[in-house]
């Protein structure tokens, strides 16, 4: 197993459809131990979601609020000492600039769908590395989408927050890489999870990728779990500021 004797912290678990969940749990098969955040679920339901992963243990942070973070990542600090992995599973917009067309984006949503999507990562990473987190060759990964790149019906304001989480992939790669840090993100294809219910005609989005994608299927979030493991492994260990399609090669093509 790969990821034997590292302990990675999945942080923005929801339900057992998030891609966290399908990262957690290929983490978890292939040998790591298992720390988690969540921010508004109930802690008793995220006790139930992970009964069945031995010893994982689950945090509050609400990452809006950089003393929160700094809290969290020091109680980590504390109870398991250092970790070897950071997935970054956190995103939010609201539901009115997702719906309507992106140049109505209001002010107030398009700096909160930043500050959640984009800068809670560096955050992050800035309390990580102040409180001596990370292990020597430890490895940060985030959840990116192709609305990163091209614009997508519906993804709308998303798109401009993940396309700056991209960018900041590659800064945070030249800074934590003088500490010998891997940061990535992985760009995964569309997946019915809950957060997807807020993207008008997401179905549609789907069918497009089943009918053109070189795989000709849509991705699961073992897929993208299978993904991270290598990315969180020693396997890894000279890739870092990419971002790496998981998308059945539907980035790939033309028309």
């Amino acid at each position: 197993m790969i990821l034997n004797n590292k302990t990675i912290l999945i942080m923005g678990l929801r339900n057992k459809w998030s891609i966290a969940w399908g990262v957690l749990r290929k983490a978890y098969e292939n040998g790591a131990r298992i720390i988690y955040t969540y921010n508004n679920e109930e802690p008793e339901k995220m006790q139930k979601l992970t009964e069945e992963i031995p010893n994982a243990k689950g945090y509050k942070c609400d990452v809006s609020s950089d003393e929160s973070i700094e809290q969290c990542l020091e109680q980590i600090k504390k109870d398991f000492g250092k970790v070897d992995g950071i997935l970054h599973s956190i995103a939010h917009a609201n539901t009115e600039d997702l719906r309507n067309d992106f140049i109505y984006t209001s002010r107030d949503g398009f700096a909160h769908s930043m500050d959640i999507s984009c800068y809670s990562l560096i955050s992050i990473c800035k309390y990580a590395i102040q409180k001596e987190l990370l292990n020597d060759n430890a490895s940060v990964i985030a959840l990116s989408y192709y609305g990163a790149e091209k614009s997508i019906e519906g993804y709308n304001l998303m798109g401009a927050a993940k396309a700056a989480l991209e960018a900041s992939i590659r800064y945070l790669a030249k800074d934590l890489g003088r500490k010998g840090i891997r940061v990535n993100a992985i760009s995964a294809g569309p997946i019915k999870t809950l957060s997807a219910k807020g993207i008008k005609d997401f179905g549609s989005i789907l069918n497009v990728v089943e009918e053109r994608a070189p795989l000709h299927r849509n991705v699961t979030i073992e897929d993208v779990g299978n993904t991270s493991a290598f990315l969180f492994s020693d396997m890894s260990s000279a890739i870092t500021g990419e971002v790496i399609h998981v998308d059945s090669g539907f980035s790939t093509v033309g028309v």
